[in-house]
């Protein structure tokens, strides 16, 4: 079925037919449970379908390849110890406040990089994104960045890091960025992002908006979003207050905390299912891979993992782990392999 584009974007399908896609792609996803299963909730399927505008066949090897990322690089099981090395500068931080809507905010200034691993780069990335996530509002699914040019320099400038964050957020991390402010970036930053936004998806790029001081249109749009009284004077608010590693290493600790006892919900044997069925996933995929990429998807026999509303995962987490323990204990389902 074919849905009519609006602004680029795919129109969105009745929810009756949102829901047939969202168990039709479970049908497909290899059988999951445990840790695992949180990232097969309604609501994670929906950002993957949306982020291939509703096509089955392409969100399911998206699916897939994130839950394969995800077995291999634990995103989850990153601590605050691992990576604060990367953050003394406050290079990215989550702000202690959310803009107008309730969405949690993530403060990002490229011109105080203190290291040059990729590798250490992009972890501490990942860490930023899980915990903004943790910490997103039940009625919230998406974050804002806040991106601090000052200080920006060519030496700043690095198109394989650029490359591999696009990279991890597009793939792994779909539709959770609701909107990127670049705050008074210098004029040769036009060129550079000439070059990075063909990596970029269309609707990703059309998220961005550059944002001036001495420009009061574009000005506004901080206005709009934001309650200046709370918003960092560095980005013309009324917070004085800055970043201070100190501190904000003791609210990661807690942060790091509450997400261990999420966790730790998990019985021995949900997470033994789990290992069970990413083995499937890998198999599957290993055999695949020299097939074509738009060839057809097998058939595949899934758990009933159950259903969760469209809302943020930080406010499912418990009730996931548990209905995917005991729906663990069901028998599959045959799936079927129609694709749109």
């Amino acid at each position: 079925m074919n849905f009519r584009k609006t602004n680029g974007y795919e129109k969105e399908p009745p929810f009756e037919e949102q829901q047939r896609k969202i168990n039709e792609i479970r049908q497909l996803v290899a059988p999951v449970s445990g840790r695992l299963a949180i990232y097969c909730t309604d609501a994670q399927i929906l950002r993957y379908l949306r982020a291939r505008n509703w096509n089955i066949k392409k969100a399911v090897k998206m699916l897939k390849e994130s839950l394969k990322w995800r077995y291999s690089y634990k995103p989850e099981e990153i601590c605050w110890d691992d990576v604060a090395h990367e953050a003394h500068t406050g290079k990215i931080y989550r702000s202690d406040f959310t803009d107008k809507s309730g969405r949690t905010v993530l403060v990002m200034r490229p011109g105080v990089e203190n290291t040059n691993s990729v590798k250490g780069q992009i972890k501490y990335l990942v860490y930023c994104m899980e915990n903004a996530i943790l910490n997103l509002a039940p009625d919230q699914e998406q974050m804002v960045w806040l991106i601090d040019f000052k200080g920006f320099n060519l030496s700043n400038i690095s198109v394989k890091v650029t490359k591999e964050t696009a990279h991890v957020l597009q793939e792994h991390y779909p539709e959770r960025l609701g909107l990127a402010i670049l705050y008074n970036p210098p004029k040769f930053f036009e060129s550079f992002w000439t070059v990075v936004k063909p990596f970029l998806e269309p609707k990703t790029a059309r998220k961005v908006k550059f944002v001036y001081t001495d420009d009061l249109g574009t000005k506004k749009i901080l206005e709009d979003l934001f309650d200046m009284e709370k918003l960092e004077s560095a980005f013309g608010g009324q917070n004085e207050a800055g970043f201070n590693i100190t501190q904000y290493g003791e609210r990661m600790r807690d942060d790091d905390k509450k997400r261990l006892l999420l966790w730790n919900v998990e019985s021995n044997s949900s997470v033994a299912s789990s290992a069970e069925g990413i083995s499937n996933l890998l198999i599957e995929n290993s055999q695949s891979d020299s097939s074509d990429e738009c060839g057809e998807i097998s058939e595949k026999s899934s758990h009933g993992i159950t259903s969760a509303t469209q809302s943020s995962e930080n406010s499912l987490l418990v009730n996931d782990v548990n209905n995917s323990c005991s729906d663990a204990e069901q028998q599959p389902k045959s799936g079927n392999g129609n694709t749109s």
